[in-house]
């Protein structure tokens, strides 16, 4: 008689299911990365289409860094569903716990001090993923973004870079992980409420600071200079009551030749982000050909960076700059920074009550090897990551449906603020510049792009004419 996976004690098929739903994610997404790799390899001439947009050397040079890019992808991800595997069937959580157990009774600490334990097996987990992940971003650092001209950073400051992001990442984690399992501990019956709000206001916090306190431990971050373009940006934001206080342009070309721009703030004080790398008068990439005076070299720049890049980068000009700072408030002004706050919100509260609900099964820790204990950081980890991982799947989609919508949206503010030419123009640098493929299979658009493709928002935007 042919035993099945439901004749299975209870506890079985948890694990087995959570295992198989793990593989089938893997499977669907490697698939999917299938997908896209033929429309790379097959793709070799620049399209009729993008004929006017692409010439047909920035055309290859994209083709075969997104190849590289998803071969690299491919193997990173076999390896992360393997060692993830490994884990769960060699029990390497509850090991890990009960080595966090013997380290805190070295110091004096009994198994009734949970919290102690949880932090310690926190740190221990971290370290255990900085270390295996360790090989896999030095090789996409300093072979992929090294190959094809986007790495800045030498070895040295790519290592202390990573072992900085540790520690400000375990000062943050190991104080609010000790304060929500206390909050869980003696919030009696509606400690889902009290957790919820914790979260909340940490992350409100956690926004609130990053960009003036923690963003700075790893770039530098100085003032727009007063000028044309400041005076652009302060009257665009005023024309729509954006209640913009500093502008500032982050040092980002010394760790990656890729651009960007945000804003972040609440309330009456919202400030805007450039990367260097964006703008066509400031980034060094632009002058790294110019005759330049000698200049001492401090001791920092001659081991954090390079100044060898090696693919000249556009840049966007300062009518371009505007028209994707129109974009990134179109975002604020149509309230989707908002709506996201809400959605994220519902769905923690959402994830908060279901733990209150699921918590008190046994089923669910035996299942992955706790038999004689119910820790509250073990069960968090159960329930969050791996009996909502359907759930969150679907969420993610969701998102990502909702994220292309809101782009559409966003660079339709930008084109009704009379941007539409610029910003048709600033698209097509920024694709070029950060090696963008503008050919992409439908379902693997459909389920991975949270901005729409490239073509997608130009005739969005409407048949601009170009110089």
């Amino acid at each position: 008689m042919v035993e099945t996976i439901f004749d299975l004690p209870v506890e079985k098929q948890i694990f087995y299911a959570v295992l198989g739903f793990s593989w089938t994610v893997y499977l669907w997404e490697a698939y999917l990365s299938y997908r896209q790799r033929r429309i790379y390899r097959s793709t070799t001439h620049v399209p009729q289409e993008l004929g006017k947009i692409m010439d047909s050397e920035t055309f290859e040079k994209s083709r075969l860094y997104q190849l590289d890019k998803s071969n690299f992808s491919f193997w990173s991800g076999l390896y992360s569903e393997t060692e993830g595997t490994l884990i769960l069937l060699l029990g390497g959580i509850p090991f890990l716990w009960g080595v966090a157990g013997s380290v805190t009774a070295r110091f004096g600490f009994s198994p009734d001090y949970e919290i102690t334990q949880s932090l310690v097996f926190l740190t221990l987990a971290t370290l255990f993923s900085a270390f295996t992940g360790l090989p896999w971003s030095l090789y996409n650092t300093f072979v992929i973004e090294e190959k094809h001209g986007f790495n800045q950073q030498t070895l040295g400051f790519f290592l202390k870079d990573a072992v900085k992001k540790f520690v400000v990442t375990q000062c943050i984690l190991l104080p609010v992980t000790s304060l929500l399992l206390y909050i869980i501990k003696i919030g009696g019956d509606y400690f889902f409420i009290y957790a919820w709000l914790f979260t909340l206001a940490v992350s409100l916090v956690l926004v609130t600071i990053y960009a003036d306190y923690i963003a700075p431990l790893f770039d530098k971050f100085t003032p727009l200079p007063e000028g044309e373009l400041k005076t652009e940006i302060e009257t665009m934001a005023k024309s729509i009551s954006f209640p913009l206080t500093k502008v500032y342009v982050v040092e980002g070309s010394k760790r990656s030749s890729h651009s960007n721009a945000y804003f972040y703030g609440f309330f009456k004080n919202k400030r805007i982000v450039l990367f260097d790398t964006l703008l066509e008068d400031y980034s060094p990439l632009n002058k790294a050909g110019d005759p330049q005076p000698e200049q001492p070299e401090s001791e920092e720049t001659s081991s954090e960076s390079k100044a060898k890049p090696k693919n000249k980068k556009q840049g966007c000009n300062n009518p371009e700059i505007l028209a994707v700072l129109g974009h990134e408030l179109g975002h604020w002004k149509l309230g989707h920074t908002v709506k996201n706050i809400v959605i994220s919100q519902m769905n923690s509260f959402l994830c908060f009550s279901l733990f209150a609900v699921l918590i008190g099964r046994k089923e669910l820790f035996v299942a992955f090897g706790f038999t004689d204990s119910q820790p509250t950081l073990i069960g968090l980890m159960i329930i969050f990551q791996f009996i909502f991982s359907p759930y969150n799947e679907l969420l993610s989609f969701c998102l990502t449906v909702l994220s292309r919508r809101f782009e559409f949206q966003a660079d339709a503010f930008a084109r009704a603020m009379g941007k539409a030419s610029e910003l048709y123009s600033a698209l097509i640098k920024l694709n070029k510049d950060n090696l963008g493929f503008p050919v992409a299979d439908w379902l693997f658009s459909m389920w991975h792009y949270s901005h729409p493709p490239l073509l997608e928002r130009l005739r969005a935007l409407g048949s601009v004419k170009q110089d």
